[in-house]
């Protein structure tokens, strides 16, 4: 960056956005030493406290309580001068009380309580708190890492991505906090809904300088999009991409009546158009290709029960029958450890399967991208290579022209991937699963590692997708921009979610348990309520599930007939398209029969959708 000018204020919050590589943490080096600016002037008051979060994975002996509190430098040395003070064999009273009055100007003795405080609202169970730092999972240590920043009584808080090991509960837990934080704040963060509810101020980085907007992510898009909007070369692309997006809005709007779910997804896709215009400079646009075939009934799970056979963790979820047919769009939701991705993996390969049956249709392509995807490619080989090996008839040109979608261009698609960010990589192996023409996507976090505009061109290109998809995701936009259909994984079951998004965190909140992140998560200044007894939860589910099938067959089988009908009546239009029809004589007869059938087809469709209005309002009005 060069002629780069700010001031940033105490009670200020402000996100960093730009390309991977254009020098957010760059700039997060220069505010803690470890980099020099090559010209210009860095002020920053020699007295505030400055708190980031380490990107090393601990390793200590010392339980996570413990770590947490380590956070804050000052108790640590308060309590090594009191332990120093109580120790001498001489008078130390006068020593004692004016240590006594730090800890107690600090919140010292409160200490403890706010560490485990924090520990809960990221997600650790109340036993965990003393377990050994080197005993959690690598994601479970970032979360340490996360906690022991917030518990540094900071001037400037630092935060570089801090959703990446977040579960969605968490990630609302952390907004709460952040928004209460009364120093400066500076955050990287590709989580445009995460932006939208913490940061003051935008700091968009491009083209190697900084340009600051006041307000959130959301004010942001709409002022770039002004910008952009001058240049006359962008006009014309924006007018195309508004169209585009329209598209898929009309296409989706008989489909939402009343439910709650449709509703939010119809809301998005009219945000989207808004939203295109800010993204027409992307160098990211592709599209999954039209799925060579597309059987009615890709997958299904019967009476399956799922879990690790071999492992302490057992029997994860049971009682599972989930059914996937062409154009299912589903988001699952549930804590870390819930088991969605357990679920996802039986569904994928049956490897979790521990009882049932799973039925795959002999013509289902599956595209399953893992959060360990990047860990399948080759660090010797380039992104060229990788994508010979799934699409070995391509011409080198077809191979360039693809992988530059991605934003793989010039020499660098002949390079190892080795030294590659988990950006790029990331994006490498969503091509690959994309080149393979998949006709039900099962996607567990794509987002992570993706940038703002690799994440909008990824929602835009599922949007248009006409297969089926599964996708696990703590990104609410993609959530809501691609979804119908929610599935919440909780206490060992799978049930569908009848809410929108939107009312998720309200869902989380009736089910506050004290001390059992798996069902909660508790707010600083919020009691817990009674969790219910699991059984009774699975029973009551059951029992619900059961009076709401026949309403959910009806829905479905309107809608079904809807699809046919709608098919039918397009390949009618198709004939009456044809000008022989209306100029040979002979093809009169064809011509009546063919006008009064789509008449009488349309009138059936006109029926079938107010039949749909009515049962998707009796359905709404019985859960």
């Amino acid at each position: 960056m060069e002629n780069v000018s700010f001031q940033v204020h105490a009670g200020q919050r402000m996100g960093l956005i730009g390309a991977n590589g254009s020098g957010k943490t760059s700039l997060f080096f220069m505010l803690l030493g470890e980099l020099e600016a090559d010209d210009g002037e860095l002020v920053i008051d020699p007295q505030d406290e400055i708190a980031h979060v380490a990107q090393e994975s601990p390793n200590s002996a010392g339980s996570a309580l413990d770590y947490v509190m380590d956070g804050d430098n000052e108790l640590r040395k308060t309590q090594a001068a009191i332990a120093v003070a109580e120790a001498r064999q001489d008078d130390n009273g006068d020593d004692l009380h004016v240590l006594y009055e730090r800890m107690e100007a600090i919140d010292g003795f409160t200490a403890e309580a706010r560490a485990a405080r924090l520990l809960h609202g990221l997600g650790f169970a109340a036993d965990t708190n003393h377990k050994p730092v080197r005993e959690f999972s690598g994601g479970w240590r970032m979360r340490l890492n996360l906690a022991r920043a917030l518990m540094c009584r900071s001037d400037i808080l630092l935060l570089d991505e801090p959703t990446n090991h977040l579960d969605l509960p968490a990630i609302l837990w952390l907004e709460r906090w952040l928004k209460r934080y009364d120093g400066i704040l500076l955050v990287i963060s590709h989580d445009r809904d995460f932006l939208d509810q913490v940061c003051t101020r935008i700091a968009h980085i491009e083209h190697e300088t900084m340009q600051i907007f006041t307000g959130n992510y959301s004010q942001f898009e709409t002022l770039r999009a002004e910008q952009l909007a001058l240049q006359h070369s962008m006009y014309s692309r924006q007018q195309k991409e508004i169209k585009h997006i329209q598209s898929y809005v009309d296409r989706f709007r008989y489909k939402a009546s009343k439910a709650r779910q449709a509703q939010s997804r119809l809301k998005m896709l009219e945000r989207m158009k808004k939203i295109a215009p800010a993204h027409v400079d992307s160098p990211f646009r592709f599209h999954f290709a039209e799925p060579k075939r597309q059987p009615q009934h890709l997958l299904g799970l019967m009476d399956v029960a799922v879990g690790y056979a071999d492992s302490d963790d057992g029997t994860v979820l049971s009682d599972i029958n989930l059914s996937l047919s062409a154009g299912d769009r589903v988001g699952l939701l549930g804590v870390n450890g819930a088991g969605k991705s357990t679920l996802v993996k039986a569904l994928a390969t049956g490897s979790t399967l521990l009882s049932g049956e799973r039925v795959l249709n002999k013509d289902t392509r599956i595209g399953y991208f893992t959060q360990h995807q990047l860990d399948s490619l080759k660090p010797e080989q380039s992104p060229i290579d990788h994508l010979r090996t799934v699409a070995p008839a391509d011409r080198e040109q077809d191979l360039r022209n693809y992988l530059g979608r991605f934003g793989f261009s010039g020499e660098r698609i002949f390079e190892p991937v080795a030294p590659f960010s988990g950006g790029e990589k990331a994006r490498l192996a969503l091509a690959l699963m994309i080149r393979q023409e998949p006709n039900l996507l099962l996607l567990d976090e794509p987002t992570n590692h993706l940038d703002l505009e690799m994440r909008q061109a990824l929602s835009v290109a599922l949007i248009e997708y006409s297969g089926a998809l599964i996708v696990i995701s703590h990104d609410r936009h993609l959530l809501r921009s691609v979804c119908d259909d929610l599935l919440i994984v909780h206490d060992g079951i799978v049930d569908r979610f009848e809410r929108s998004l939107d009312e998720y965190p309200a869902w989380l909140k009736e089910r506050q348990s004290g001390g059992n992140p798996a069902v909660s998560r508790e707010n600083d200044n919020e009691s817990a309520a009674r969790q219910p007894n699991r059984k009774q939860v699975r029973q009551q589910e059951a029992q619900r599930r059961q009076r709401l099938k026949p309403l959910y067959d009806q829905v479905r089988s309107i809608e079904d007939q809807l699809t046919a009908s709608r098919t039918e009546l397009a390949s009618m239009e198709e004939r009456l398209a044809d000008e022989n029809i209306y100029t040979n004589p002979d093809r009169k007869a064809e011509l009546t029969e063919l006008v009064q059938a789509q008449a009488s087809l349309k009138s059936a469709i006109e029926t079938l959708e107010w039949r749909w209005i009515e049962a998707s309002e009796t359905l709404e009005q019985a859960t």
